[in-house]
Formats: C-alpha cells, structure tokens, sequence
C-alpha cells in the first residue's frame, strides 16, 4: 500500500475514534460505537499487513481517548501544578498507551483474518473476540484503565445492556463488536440483518430479567454534594469552610427531612479521623448514621483513603480504598521523582484489605467503593451477596467542568446491571445520584450546584449470573472466538510439515 491511502486510512480511523466518544455520556448517541467499529472492521480486512491495522487501530485510539479522556489534561494542568507544555505532552502519552491495545487488537486481527471472503463469519468472531480481549487486558495491564470500554455506552436506553447482568460490560463490548462486524458485511443480507435483530432481541429480554430480589425495607438517605472547589480544599485556611459546608447541608437536611443515613463524599473533611472535632460528628449523625469520607491513619504509620460509618453513638465501621490512583494517590515504584512536578495533596495513601466486611446500617449492609474503584466491576463483587446495596463516593472536582463526571456515573450504570443491586453515588462536584438495578438512573443532582439528593434505597439481595461467574465466561467465549481463525492459520503449516 503506497503512503497516500494509507494517510487517508489513517485520518479515517481517528476521525471514527473521535466519534465513537459520541456513543458515551453526556452525548449519548449509543449506535455510534457499533457504527465505527463496524467501519474500523472493513478497514482492518482492507489492509495487507499486520503493522498497517496496528496504525489503524493506533489512530482510533488516539481519536478515541484524545477526546474521551481529556479531562486528564484538565487535572495535571488546572490543580497539580504541572506546567501547559508538560500538562499536553503527558497527556499525549497516556493517550497514546491506552491507543496501543486497539492497535495490539488491529495487529493480531490482520496476521489471523483469511484472505478468503468465504470465511467472512471467522473474521467476524476474530474482531469481536480480538476486541473484548484487548479491553480487558486494557483493564488489567499496569493496575488497569478500563474507561471507555465501549459497552459503557450501552447503557439504557440501549438493549444491549441487558447483557451486562449476564456478562459484564465487557461482553456488552462483546456485542457491540459482533453487530458492528455483521453489519459491515451483511448489511444487505437478510440472514445476517436477523442476526443482529436476534442479538439485540435477546438483550431486550434480558434486559427485563429480575436477578435479584428486594431485601428489607428501604433506607432513606441524604446524599451530600458539597460543590467545595479543588483549588481551595486542601488549603489550611479553608479546612473550616469545608467542614462547615458539609455540616450545614447535614443539619438542615436532617432538621428538615430526616434520614437514616446521611452521605458525604470522598474527602469531603479534608483532616484525618482523629482531628475531626467530636461535635461535627455529633451534628452529622443527629437524626441517624453518617457515612463520610475522611483519610485515616494506618497502623503501619501511613494513612489511607476510607469511608467511615458513625452511629448517633459514634461507634464506627471503615472501609479503606483498596484499588489505588497510580501517579495519583501513590507513585508506582521507580516513579518517586514525578511527584516533585506536582502538587497533589494526599498523594501517598496505602491501600486497604483484600475483603472487607460490608457496612450494617439499618435493615441494610452497604458495600462502598469510592472513586476510581467503580471502574472495575470484577473487584466489586467480593461484597456479594451480603451486600445489599453498593455506594460510591468521589471527588471528581479534580478534572473540573468536563466529561468526566457524565462517564463516571455512566460506569455506576453499568456496575448497577451486573450486581443487580442499587448504586448510590454521592460526589463533590457530581454526579450525585441513585442508579437502580436495571441500570437506570432514579434520581440525581445537577453537577456543579450544592445541595442534598433524598433518596429511599431498596436494598436487593441474591446473584447474577455475571456475579457468580465474574469476567470468566466472556473471556472464555473470546478466546473461542478467536480459535476458528488460530486453527484455519495452522492448517496450512501442518499439510505443509506432513509433505
């Protein structure tokens, strides 16, 4: 291929990159990803050699995550201190080594696809197994990054959802490269048009599935969203500032409307547990428990990101984040000089047990996570199935007014769907909000405003099929995608070698 279509090819696939972020939240646009991984398929089949579709699936990357987590830029520059120059280039980096799983996928899809157009249905279950592979090695590699998976996107309205109770989102990844791969090829075939309506048939069906059953009564809950502003809340001068806003929010909410459970975000006191004064614990558990997020001291004389349950009598359970911000919340070794860049406060926390116990309040027990960890829904089913309701708290304010906040409660949709359980979300800047089991979003907050959500949780109880079998199905129905293309390979070398 000389280089001229092969720029094209290349301008192509990160234009289709850039537009399958429309797919994802805020835009919502769910057909989009089916679309441009249909176009990225015919372009892989088009070209002639292994390192040609690894670019193109390089440049789709590129213009997928260059757009999808730009909010990256916003961090390092606006609230680490990270000089402009250094702030882009950084964030041209991480880009360009999460663009490198597409182009792993690309690379491994042309040197396994056939040249024949007879084996149209191996190059179809190849790409689609070749991709879930390549997104769930993305959310391990390194301690992972599963953002942006494309069945994200898929979350309701979308009936391909449905599949995330059954398994996970990266096998509603797995159907958004299947139908995608069928209409590239069949979108004139009736055989391979009912197909793809079959898929989506059963995805409407599942989606209608009642895994689990409601547990107890439901708990009434404050959800606090302080709006505290990044720059300052780490600031001496305005601890008090951040105490005091998230009191007032629990006092009057509670004076007014009282629920048993009050929640505050991640790090909403910036001060560890100790140093919080005894009559703000007394204020915010007046009416009932509070659950707040406040950096603990640990035995070994470090100190770790929790969340923290009070009683009216002040007794406490914490639980301590145990998936860690690499370059965020720790320095991954041999990485120590990076933080003299930076000005992150907090930025050396150890992470918590492998398995702690969920939270009893009231008739519920309550699994938080908080922040980052929701990104990985395997990690959260150690909870279940005593767990009867899962809570997230964050501090999204870090990457201000940008796509950041619509994502991550896109995510929570998605953890809902497989844990069939309510996600409760309470967050400093947003979005804060309640998620129910179908995936659909109860209640929220408008982002960037103070102000509580009153929310009745309805704690659930039993399994779904993704949290009995976890990532472990789809990736044993991935690699059998791929095994048709890996035997049609070998045959060749095998009647050669018996000659």
């Amino acid at each position: 291929m000389n280089l001229a279509p092969l720029a094209v090819r290349l301008s192509l696939a990160f234009a289709l990159g850039c537009l399958t972020v429309t797919g994802f939240a805020p835009y919502g646009v769910w057909p989009a990803p089916t679309l441009t991984l249909a176009c990225l398929f015919l372009l892989w089949r088009g070209v002639s050699s292994a390192s040609h579709a690894a670019l193109l699936g390089l440049a789709w990357g590129l213009g997928c995550f260059g757009i999808g987590v730009s909010w990256v830029y916003v961090s390092l520059s606006q609230f680490s201190g990270l000089a402009p120059a250094l702030s882009v280039s950084a964030t041209i980096l991480f880009c360009l080594y999460l663009a490198l799983y597409p182009a792993l996928a690309g690379a491994l899809f042309a040197r396994g696809r056939s040249a024949e157009s007879s084996s149209n249905w191996r190059d179809i279950l190849l790409f689609a197994g070749l991709w879930t592979l390549s997104e769930w090695l993305r959310g391990n590699l390194l301690t992972g990054f599963p953002w942006l998976s494309v069945g994200y996107s898929q979350s309701p309205p979308s009936s391909l959802a449905g599949y995330a109770s059954v398994v996970g989102v990266y096998g509603v990844s797995t159907t958004v490269a299947l139908t995608g791969a069928l209409a590239a090829i069949g979108w004139r075939s009736v055989r391979h048009i009912a197909l793809i309506l079959i898929i989506v048939a059963i995805g409407a069906v599942l989606a209608r599935m009642d895994w689990t059953t409601p547990y107890g009564k439901p708990l009434s809950v404050n959800l606090l969203q302080g709006n505290v502003p990044q720059d300052i809340k780490w600031s001496p001068q305005q601890i008090a500032f951040s105490v005091q806003t998230y009191v007032s929010l629990a006092t009057q909410e509670t004076d007014q409307r009282a629920a048993a459970l009050t929640v505050l975000p991640e790090t909403a006191l910036p001060l560890f547990l100790n140093t919080v004064p005894e009559n703000v614990l007394r204020a915010l558990t007046k009416h009932g428990d509070a659950l707040m997020g406040v950096p603990v001291a640990t035995s070994n004389g470090g100190y770790a990101n929790a969340a923290v349950a009070i009683s009216p009598t002040l007794t406490m359970q914490a639980y301590a984040k145990r998936h860690l911000v690499p370059f965020g919340e720790y320095a991954p070794p041999g990485f120590d000089w990076f933080f003299k860049w930076l000005r992150i406060p907090m930025s050396g926390f150890s992470a918590g047990q492998d398995s702690p116990l969920p939270m009893s309040i009231a008739d519920q027990r309550i699994s938080p996570n908080i922040c980052y960890e929701d990104l990985f829904g395997e990690e959260l089913l150690y909870a279940l199935p005593q767990a009867t309701l899962l809570l997230n708290m964050s501090n999204t304010a870090w990457f201000g007014d940008s796509l950041a906040q619509p994502q991550h409660l896109q995510i929570s949709q998605m953890r809902a769907l497989e844990t069939g359980r309510v996600m409760l979300r309470a967050t400093n800047t947003g979005m804060t909000a309640m998620v129910l089991p179908n995936g659909t979003v109860a209640a929220q907050l408008p982002p960037f405003a103070r102000g509580v959500l009153r929310v009745e949780a309805q704690g659930y109880s039993g399994l779904t099929p993704y949290a009995k079998w976890g990532n472990l199905l789809i990736l044993l129905l991935s690699i059998g995608a791929t095994l048709p293309a890996v035997w049609q390979r070998r045959k060749p070398q095998q009647e050669s070698s018996s000659r």
